[in-house]
């Protein structure tokens, strides 16, 4: 098996991993890092190749864009004193305690290497903790909090991973000069993510195409990452910076085909990229072997000490910031998501496992020094890191359900219901206010004018029936029911259309691209 099937194998091991979770309860990013692990038992699988300084440009940007995709820059703006005590504060201090207890235990180990290896396994993974929080049904608020904590902690430790290494390739350190550094790659990052941002939403309007303007999607995280590279900022920030930009700014209501589209399409890389990033994860297992010749009590006596540090650094920090966090929230009522009880700062705790951006930047470590010397301590760095890697999201993510559910932690259902019930009623309004100007402008027949009501309060009803009173909801209910039932109907009416259509195209003489066209039309009418 040479390199490019061992990367199909991953791409369909993603693909599958998916349908597999659901079926047996399994986070599909553990199912993935067993399937590399199995891969890397065989003998025939070759060792990935990939160049170090590849990995991050190659993984993180699709990954960070589909990420902030989910949110909003309000709701990090809302969140932003727990998202700064959980992604910035407890980065730093993870990795302070991992650099400390390793430059004791490890010999040789630099201390530049140490906060490298600090850095590179402090920040929990978003994809894995909102991937089971997703199955789990968990408060949003807790949701909310985990992938805010996921962006901003991936975007603080790449930093400070970037300044261990950066000291430990060249042999030399400066405070000041380290943090002038972040301030400059800090603010070099925001100016080309917004640069980036409103020029890509100035593109998309001449564009026009959803096709295109998807496309140009796929294109702009990278480039955001590469531009703010090669100026010395954070590339991770900018991705992160151009992404909340377009998410506030480049959605149009009305363009409803973009939309869908781009969902459609975000979820493909997401699973994809995912896959093979965790699929990696399993395949280091290589190295790790490798490494360890001779030394399995050695190097897993290390690793178990960065584990318990890893995980308990989490627990010890998390039960003061959240009491801090509630104090404040009760003091001066600021509306932010925060963990109310002790039961949801637990699944918090445990919710903090290592994943995507850990393996890039453990395979991003340089192989040599810039005095052509070999990193130090590379091959036991790569080792600790796998165990932590692997004791976190396989422990952990296969028994977060079981803590969610033995701790009875479940989604705000009625304050969700009551949410979407607002927001019937607001779009129900919108659309009154849009019939009345319209009445005032065009001599509407009355007959007419009554339907378009009606039709304006269905709107609300349909994403809210308990919006109707309750002599009329069992009418609508009936109602919904018939057009269920007419819609069913015209589907299977469409789809004998679209199977005849589809058969001509096989047919002599007939011109695939007409073909085509008209299916298109039939598709289209099928969405609507």
């Amino acid at each position: 098996m040479d390199q490019l099937a061992l990367l199909f194998v991953l791409l369909l091991g993603a693909v599958i991993s998916v349908p597999m979770g659901d079926r047996f309860k399994v986070p599909a990013p553990v199912l993935m890092t067993l399937l590399g692990i199995v891969l890397a038992l065989l003998p025939f699988v070759p060792n990935v190749e990939i160049a170090p300084d590849l990995i991050l440009p190659l993984l993180l940007p699709p990954l960070l864009y589909a990420a902030v995709r989910r949110t909003s820059w309000r709701q990090f703006a809302a969140n932003r004193r727990p998202i700064f005590l959980l992604a910035v504060a407890l980065v730093f201090v993870t990795m302070a305690c991992v650099a400390a207890v390793a430059d004791a235990i490890v010999p040789g180990l630099p201390l530049a290497a140490a906060f490298a290896l600090g850095a590179l396994v402090a920040p929990p993974d978003p994809v894995a903790a909102t991937a089971v929080a997703g199955q789990l049904g968990l408060p949003r608020r807790l949701v909310s909090i985990l992938e805010g904590e996921g962006l901003f902690n991936d975007v603080t430790a790449i930093v400070l991973y970037h300044v261990a290494i950066a000291a430990a390739v060249s042999g030399t350190f400066s405070p000041w000069k380290a943090g002038l550094d972040l301030v400059l790659s800090a603010v070099v990052a925001v100016a080309v993510g917004l640069a980036l941002g409103w020029g890509a939403n100035k593109l998309m309007e001449v564009l026009g195409d959803a096709t295109l303007q998807v496309g140009l999607t796929l294109l702009v995280p990278y480039a955001s990452y590469v531009m703010a590279e090669e100026l010395h900022g954070s590339g991770v920030l900018a991705v992160l910076t151009t992404a909340l930009f377009l998410a506030e700014y480049g959605s149009d209501a009305d363009d409803v085909m973009t939309r869908l589209a781009g969902h459609t399409f975000w979820n493909i890389v997401d699973t994809l990229v995912t896959g093979v990033a965790f699929g990696l994860v399993g395949l280091e297992l290589h190295n790790a072997i490798r490494t360890a010749s001779g030394r399995w009590g050695e190097l897993l006596g290390w690793a178990a000490v960065v584990v318990v540090v890893v995980v308990f650094a989490r627990l010890l920090w998390l039960l003061p910031a959240t009491w801090l966090t509630k104090r404040l929230h009760a003091r001066r009522d600021y509306d932010e998501d925060i963990p109310v009880s002790w039961r949801e700062t637990v699944v918090m705790w445990w919710s903090g496992m290592r994943g995507v951006a850990s393996v890039a930047l453990v395979l991003a470590i340089p192989l040599e020094t810039d005095a052509g010397a070999p990193f130090p301590s590379r091959d036991e760095i790569i080792f600790i890191a796998f165990g932590v890697i692997m004791a976190t999201l396989v422990l952990q993510g296969l028994t977060l359900p079981w803590l969610v559910r033995l701790l009875g932690v479940k989604a705000d259902t009625d304050r969700e219901k009551e949410f979407a019930k607002e927001l019937a009623i607001r779009a129900a309004k919108a659309a009154k206010q849009r019939l009345r100007e319209i009445e005032g402008t065009e001599d509407l027949p009355e007959d007419l004018s009554e339907q378009m009501l009606r039709r304006a309060y269905d709107i609300g009803v349909r994403i809210s029936p308990e919006l109707a009173e309750d002599e009329r909801r069992e009418a609508y209910r009936e109602g919904a029911r018939r057009v269920k039932r007419v819609r069913r109907i015209q589907q299977e009416m469409l789809s004998a259309a679209r199977h005849e259509v589809l058969a001509a195209r096989s047919e002599p003489g007939a011109d695939p691209e007409v073909v085509d066209r008209v299916l298109r039309h039939l598709d289209v009418r099928s969405l609507r």
